[in-house]
């Protein structure tokens, strides 16, 4: 199976950072244990293991048989923007039952309307006695955003600002529905009639598959290709690379970058660092040694970047040539949103060559302001030499996104020669 077909039957089954997670353990190898943070004593050297935070950042790690002389790490995330369902969401309006969410990262809200919607997440529960939790994906064509007529809103193809309060109410369907009946629904469908729920995570997901468009399918047209298609080309990688005497090696995917990583369990938490220290931990390295390791280790973080647009080409910086299956993306920032630097970008450019594959280099137009990513998020609880990279496409943080079929397997490509290679950076 091509790298891109492996890509599609996981991005179709990706529709909460929850189910993501589970298809990630999936992905890494039948030979890495999965553990979680209350059983970081089962950590020896030369093993494979997977742990999760809160069930929705991961982190694989294969560990050298004896000695720890550096840790190479592969970073990503795995939400995407999205509607988050509100703790009681039910609502009625003429007749009409409606569910209340709130906005979830950036996204282009008009991509939303008029599509057949769904719910997936966690439900947390009580049991005989006990809190427990499931995944639930209700696999049916539950809600949909409905647009306003142009009718009623004449002005609507000159532009339009939405209130997600008012206008960004997904419809359930007719008739009334109390708060106990919605619970009740979920428990349904999570196949728990007997328990009593106690609180969710659900998001909202559109109803559309993973499929390859254009005259010679090169193009991947998809739901959360950012920064899934970074995520699971890492976790392809990671499964294929043949590991290095005396380097650890490390994958993670962290949830809530799309609203600033500011939680238990995203980039600029202590997950990174506290696995990290668990690392150098077993192999019982004293202060000094600790931050030797550190300063030989590197990290990609990988999020995608913004190819040249065919109908919006002046957006592209003068100096930036981003194309769409050009290969994989290397991204700097002066204000440093990117972790990009000359040190680091040579790294990368060296890795590059040694795979075979081609790089391209992207940096925003000056007058327009770009996004930022986990590497420096990250760095800010534990210093690593770092660059960011990325695959190239187009209508970021849509509800459906398009990128270059071809870029998937160059980018495996380039991680697994990255985790393979003998040549540790400058610093």
């Amino acid at each position: 199976m091509s790298e891109t077909n492996e890509l599609i039957q996981l991005l179709n089954k990706s529709h909460s950072p929850f189910h993501v997670v589970n298809n990630l353990r999936e992905a890494v190898g039948k030979g890495s244990l999965a553990i979680d943070e209350t059983q970081l004593s089962l950590i020896k050297p030369g093993l494979a293991f997977n742990l999760t935070r809160n069930g929705a950042s991961f982190a694989a790690v294969r560990l050298p048989s004896s000695t720890l002389k550096a840790i190479k790490i592969v970073a990503t995330h795995n939400d995407s923007p999205t509607f988050k369902l509100k703790p009681t969401p039910a609502i009625g309006s003429k007749g009409v039952i409606g569910l209340n969410v709130e906005p979830y990262g950036g996204m282009i809200m008009y991509s939303w309307l008029d599509r057949p919607l769904s719910l997936a997440g966690r439900l947390v529960y009580e049991q005989d006695g006990t809190i427990k939790s499931t995944l639930l994906d209700i696999d049916e064509d539950l809600l949909t955003i409905p647009s306003l007529c142009i009718h009623m809103n004449r002005d609507v193809n000159s532009g339009h600002n939405f209130n997600p309060a008012k206008e960004l109410i997904p419809v359930f369907g007719l008739g009334e529905m109390k708060e106990d009946d919605f619970k009740s629904y979920l428990l349904e469908k999570a196949g728990l009639e007997n328990a009593t729920l106690l609180s969710h995570d659900l998001y909202l997901y559109v109803r559309e598959e993973a499929r390859l468009v254009g005259k010679e399918k090169e193009f991947l047209m998809s739901p959360r290709l950012d920064d899934l298609s970074s995520a699971y080309s890492a976790a392809l990688a990671f499964a294929n690379a043949k590991g290095k005497d005396e380097v650890a090696e490390v994958f993670v995917s962290f949830d809530n970058e799309e609203v600033g990583s500011l939680t238990r369990h995203g980039a600029n938490s202590t997950f990174l660092k506290d696995l990290i220290e668990t690392i150098c931990d077993v192999y019982g390295l004293d202060p000094i040694k600790r931050k030797e390791v550190v300063a030989r280790s590197f990290m990609f973080s990988v999020d995608n970047a913004h190819a040249n647009h065919p109908n919006f080409p002046e957006i592209s910086d003068k100096t930036t040539d981003v194309k769409i299956n050009g290969g994989i993306v290397i991204k700097y920032n002066a204000q440093q949103k990117y972790t990009s630097d000359g040190l680091s970008s040579a790294y990368a450019k060296l890795i590059a060559r040694s795979a075979g594959v081609e790089y391209q280099e992207y940096t925003n137009r000056s007058d327009l302001r770009g996004g930022s990513t986990l590497g420096n998020l990250s760095n800010a609880e534990i210093s690593l030499n770092a660059a960011d990279i990325g695959i190239a496409q187009w209508a970021m943080h849509s509800s459906v996104e398009t990128q270059g079929e071809k870029d998937v397997a160059k980018m495996v490509k380039f991680l697994q020669a990255f985790y393979e290679s003998d040549l540790l950076p400058l610093n």
